[in-house]
C-alpha cells in the first residue's frame, strides 16, 4: 500500500509549507465523497524547473543587508531542505526596470563590439547567482532575456518607451546576444535559453522594444538564429515572444507556422499579466507539439503587499492552470526587493515573495513564498505530469510523478469554505480535509 504524506500552507491556521504527518490509507470505498482520481499512466510534459529572476534590484537590495540575512534568503529560495528548491533562474541582457538606471555593455555607436564589457554584472548580480549556485548544489539553469538593444540601434533614439530596432543594426544586435552568452560563461555561469525581447507588443516607460510577429520570425531566421549557430551556440536554447497569454497564440502562430523561422525555436516564453486564459497556452502546444512551454515572468503589481493573502493565491492559481496547459517551468520575476517594493528606474514599484526591508534589515516572507514552494520543493526537475480526473468544481489541482517515482498532487483551495474529498491512487486512497485559503502538497510513494 503506498505511503500518503501531507504538506500544508493555511491562511487562517498560521502553518507555512508544514508537514502534516503521514496519513491514513485505505482501499476505495468512500461512497458520495468527492474525488479526486490519478492516472500515471497518461503522461503529458515533463518539468525544466522552478525559480526567479536574479535582476539588478534583487542584487543591490541583498547588498544592503547584513551578510547573515542575505545568506538566510539565498538558503531559503536554493537549498532543498532549507529552502524552496529552486533549480532555474532568469537575468536581463543589460537594463531593465528592475536596475539601477539604463545601461549597456558597449560604448555609444561601437557597432562592431569591440568595447563590449559586462564588468558591471561583477558587483552584484554575479556573486548572486554563484551564491545560488553553492546552496542550490548545481549550476542554476539560466535564461537570459533583453528589455532594449541600447539607445543607438534604436528608431526612437532611447532605450524607454519601446522604439524598434534599426535593420542596420540587426547583425550586430544578434551578435550581443553571443558576446554576453560567452562572457557569462568565462564567468562561470552558463546561459541554458535565451529569449528575443521581453514583452515585444509593450511600449514602457522603462527599458523596452517593439518587434511586430512577423518582424520576430524574420530577426529569428535571418538574423538571431544563424548568428547563434555561427557562433558555436547552437546548444543555447532560443525562446519567442516573453509576453502575455493574450497574444500567445497569433505570435506564436507568426514566427512557428515559418519552418525556417521555427527550427531555431525551442519554445515560447509567457508572462501572467491582463489575462489568466491558462488555454490559450494550450492551443499553443495543441498548434505546435513538438515546441516548449515556459512562464518566464510574473509579479504582483503596484509596490509591497505584506502579509497580503491573495497574492500567494494568485500565484498558485496561475502556476496549476499553466502546467495543466503544458508548461514545462515557471520563472517568478524578483526574487527579492526592498521596502518600497523596489528599486526600479522609472518607480514601476511590485511586490516579491520576498522582501528585505533595508532600514531594519528585517527579512519578511510572503504568502506567495509559501504558495511557490508547494510545487518548488516536491516536482522537482525531470518531473513529468499526469492524468487527473476529478468532479470537484471549486479547488484547483494538479499532479507530477517524479524520477524518484514518488507521486506529487498540488490542490489549492481559494474558497470561504473547507473542502472533503478522497484522493485516488489505483486500489488505495486517503480522505482529507483541506480547510479556506489553503494549498496542500499530498505526496505518495506507491
Amino acid at each position: 500500500m503506498a505511503k500518503w504524506k501531507k504538506v500544508l500552507t493555511s491562511r487562517d491556521s498560521g502553518e507555512r509549507l508544514a508537514y502534516q504527518g503521514e496519513l491514513a490509507a485505505g482501499v476505495n470505498s468512500a461512497e458520495g465523497q468527492a474525488h479526486i482520481k490519478l492516472d500515471p499512466a497518461r503522461t503529458y510534459q515533463s518539468i525544466v524547473g522552478f525559480g526567479g529572476a536574479f535582476t539588478e534590484a534583487t542584487a543591490y537590495t541583498l547588498s544592503r543587508i547584513s551578510p547573515e540575512k542575505r545568506a538566510e534568503v539565498i538558503s531559503k529560495y536554493f537549498d532543498l531542505e532549507q529552502g524552496l528548491g529552486y533549480t532555474i533562474g532568469r537575468v536581463h541582457i543589460h537594463s531593465c526596470d528592475f536596475a539601477l538606471g539604463n545601461y549597456t555593455y558597449v560604448e555609444d555607436n561601437d557597432a562592431e563590439l569591440k568595447t563590449f564589457d559586462i564588468s558591471r554584472e561583477r558587483k552584484w548580480v554575479l556573486p548572486l547567482i554563484h551564491d545560488a549556485a553553492k546552496a542550490a548544489g548545481q549550476d542554476i539553469t539560466m535564461l537570459a532575456s533583453p528589455w532594449s538593444p541600447p539607445a543607438w540601434m534604436k528608431t526612437n533614439g532611447e532605450m524607454n518607451h519601446g522604439g524598434q530596432l534599426k535593420p542596420e543594426f540587426r547583425e550586430a544586435w544578434a551578435l550581443y546576444y553571443t558576446k554576453f552568452i560567452k562572457a557569462f560563461r568565462e564567468e562561470g555561469v552558463p546561459i541554458w535559453a535565451i529569449t528575443v525581447q521581453n514583452e515585444p507588443a509593450a511600449v514602457q516607460t522603462w527599458d523596452s522594444c517593439i518587434y511586430s510577429g512577423e518582424e520576430e520570425r524574420d530577426f529569428v531566421r535571418d538574423h538571431l538564429g544563424p548568428t547563434m549557430h555561427r557562433e558555436g551556440l547552437e546548444d543555447v536554447n532560443i525562446l519567442i515572444w516573453d509576453h502575455n497569454r493574450d497574444l500567445i497564440v497569433e505570435r506564436a502562430s507568426a514566427v512557428l507556422s515559418d519552418p525556417e523561422a521555427a527550427k531555431y525555436v525551442w519554445g515560447t516564453g509567457f508572462h501572467w499579466y491582463v489575462s489568466e486564459a491558462f488555454e490559450e497556452v494550450g492551443k499553443v502546444h495543441e498548434l505546435f507539439p513538438d515546441k516548449h512551454l515556459l512562464f518566464t515572468e510574473g509579479c504582483q503589481e503596484g509596490g509591497v503587499k505584506l502579509g497580503e493573502w491573495f497574492t500567494g493565491e494568485r500565484y498558485g492559481r496561475n502556476i496549476i492552470g499553466d502546467l495543466n496547459n503544458w508548461t514545462e517551468g515557471y520563472l517568478d520575476w524578483n526574487l527579492v526587493l526592498d521596502e518600497t517594493g523596489g528599486p526600479n528606474h522609472v518607480n514601476n514599484l511590485c511586490d516579491a515573495p520576498i522582501i528585505a526591508d533595508t532600514t531594519t534589515d528585517t527579512v519578511h516572507y510572503n504568502s506567495s513564498y509559501y504558495y511557490i514552494g508547494h510545487f518548488s520543493k516536491y516536482i522537482r526537475p525531470g518531473a513529468v505530469r499526469i492524468g487527473l480526473e476529478s468532479d470537484i468544481t471549486n479547488l484547483y489541482m494538479t499532479a507530477f510523478k517524479n524520477e524518484d517515482g514518488s507521486i506529487a498532487v498540488v490542490v489549492q483551495n481559494e474558497g470561504d469554505a473547507g473542502q472533503d474529498f478522497t484522493l485516488e491512487l489505483g486500489a488505495d486512497s486517503v480522505s482529507d480535509h483541506l480547510s479556506a485559503h489553503s494549498i496542500a502538497t499530498y505526496l505518495i510513494k506507491p
